[in-house]
């Protein structure tokens, strides 16, 4: 009798499979829905589906994303009665999921769980599948897949209701697997992940030595100076092909062209190398960061544009009763903006927070009209203006107070948490100790969050910094001048004239912006690579700016650091 992966493709049954958890991960993730659609000959067929019991209470946040509450799966039967009607239909078939590995790991988990021996059937994942038949479309997240294939979409995030849809994109791909795969396993093989083969190391040989050698000679890096600096190499048209620093520019520059080091694609371009030295490796830092934002070399690929992962906090203030929102640009005209911050899920995460500790709206920027509070409104977490009969100065106080976090001279991380631990004693003053308990798990939240989100509340913008980076050996340093949240400059450090008129124009520039909380993407890089270098460096002489100093206090702190301004 021939094995399901020997069945040809065209006349096998595909068992599409959705799963829905209570949201944790690891050993607490605990299956709450298993459903199933039997798909075969390019149609949907017999339709199942079953809550499963979960022994952890539910979270309030996965049973608003699912539906699926607590009383439901009280009532539902264990995973000892459902998987094995789910075992009995997968057999002889081959099991189908969206992102399948996710739902293989909850269900084989599952089995392990309920003392079931899992049934191990092969496993076809749709986005492998759309990977594949269709590398044109970039997002391949169930509902945008089945919106490319024109599949109507009833709902999300149940697990019939995906299951089906699922299935839907299935039958619609699978004629175009079947033209490349005869038999089960030759499907399977066309979705497997083509690895890319690891390059072996070699030995360099004596035609690389040569080569080698012969680049150097012609580039001429005996000139370079073993200085912290920047090092820029450029093709015959003045072109520039790469941007390095260094604590010592010459060792690091000879370094591209050594036998063993492989060789990018721009070496044998390189014929004429520059260089600008730099009174610290924190100069160099940040001089590397300008320069290649500025000129775009191709061989800096990882460091040319800004991470696309960045967002923005930002509040559309020319709304009736705004919203904090998480987008990826800054407000443009009346608004505030905060960022970027890195992470959309987590820049989320803290809005949902804010908004609920100081009863902001959680809809959209159109209000709504209701006749009914939401269920924000009846959980308390919101003010309800929708229902037309709140006062607009109120909610207006109550976004100043949250706004308030981000622009305050105090710490907002302190400010917020010091909040959500005055209700939480009041809750326990007045015996509401369930409520109690659920402040301290949201404040424990909270502080993770704000720590993930790097200090977004710990007001950086309003206390200007003077840091003085030294040189690895000589007597030199660069001045770095941090204010606005920003690098606002940076230099080697000037004559004690020179600093007090440069310290008074990085502040009159702060000044000018106001408490702007918000920088451009593109000078992210620098001031993380400020933030990291002070971190590992905490000797690193610092002046705060605020109130700002004359001159006399600069050159005391000039004297304290060991430099001669």
């Amino acid at each position: 009798m021939p094995s399901l992966l020997d069945t040809p493709l065209r006349e096998a049954e595909f068992l599409v499979v959705d799963t829905e958890t209570n949201g944790r991960g690891g050993e607490a993730c605990e299956l709450t829905e298993v459903s199933s659609v039997l798909a075969g000959g390019g149609e949907l067929h017999e339709r199942w589906s079953s809550l499963v019991r979960v022994n952890a209470p539910l979270g309030r946040g996965i049973q608003r994303f699912t539906g699926i509450t607590q009383a439901m799966v009280d009532g539902a039967p264990g995973g000892e009665v459902v998987l094995p009607q789910l075992a009995a239909r997968l057999e002889g078939r081959v099991l189908v999921a969206h992102n399948a590995a996710f739902d293989r790991r909850v269900l084989r988990q599952a089995f392990d769980r309920a003392g079931l021996d899992w049934p191990d059937p092969p496993v076809l994942c749709t986005v492998a599948l759309a990977r594949r038949m269709l590398p044109l479309q970039r997002r391949r997240a169930l509902g945008e897949l089945a919106a490319a294939l024109g599949i109507d979409v009833a709902g999300a995030h149940r697990a019939l209701v995906d299951a089906e849809t699922c299935g839907r994109v299935l039958c619609a791909l699978l004629p175009r697997l079947c033209a490349h795969a005869a038999s089960v396993a030759d499907g399977l093989g066309v979705l497997r992940p083509r690895r890319r083969p690891r390059r072996r190391a070699r030995e360099a040989s004596g035609a690389d030595v040569a080569r080698a050698r012969t680049r150097l000679e012609a580039l001429d890096l005996g000139e370079l100076p073993r200085d912290p600096g920047v090092y820029l190499f450029r093709d015959d048209a003045g072109r520039t092909l790469y941007v390095g620093k260094s604590v010592s520019i010459r060792s690091r520059a000879r370094a591209h062209f050594a036998p063993g080091a492989g060789g990018a694609a721009w070496t044998g371009e390189a014929t004429v190398v520059d260089y600008r030295p730099t009174a610290s490796e924190l100069g160099a830092l940040l001089l590397e960061c300008r320069l290649i934002r500025e000129l775009r070399p191709p061989g800096n690929v990882r460091l040319r544009a800004p991470d696309a992962r960045l967002v923005y906090l930002r509040c559309r203030l020319d709304v009736a009763f705004p919203v904090l929102e998480v987008a990826a640009e800054p407000a443009a005209g009346n608004g505030w903006t905060v960022g970027p911050l890195h992470g959309r899920g987590a820049a989320a995460e803290l809005v949902e927070q804010i908004d609920s500790l100081f009863g902001l709206r959680h809809c959209g920027r159109r209000l709504q009209r209701r006749e009914h509070p939401s269920a924000y409104g009846q959980m308390g977490r919101c003010l309800s203006p929708c229902l037309g009969d709140l006062d607009p100065n109120l909610y207006r106080r109550r976004l100043d107070a949250a706004l308030g976090l981000f622009t305050s001279p105090a710490d907002g991380r302190a400010v917020l948490l010091g909040h959500l631990t005055a209700q939480m004693r009041e809750a326990a003053t007045a015996r509401h100790y369930e409520r109690a308990a659920t402040l301290r798990r949201r404040r424990g939240r909270l502080e993770a969050l704000l720590e993930r989100l790097d200090g977004v509340l710990r007001a950086t913008h309003v206390t200007p910094v003077l840091a003085l980076a030294r040189h690895p050996v000589a007597a030199r340093h660069d001045a770095v001048w941090l204010a606005g949240g920003r690098v606002a400059d940076v230099a080697p450090l000037p004559p004690l004239d020179e600093l007090a008129a440069r310290t008074a124009e990085v502040l009159r520039r702060a000044d000018s912006r106001g408490l702007a909380t918000w920088i451009p993407k593109a000078e992210i890089a620098e001031i993380r690579t400020v933030r990291a270098w002070l971190a590992a460096h905490p000797d690193t002489p610092r002046l705060p700016l605020d109130p700002p100093p004359d001159r006399d206090a600069l050159a005391a702190f000039v004297t304290r650091a060991g430099a001669a301004a």
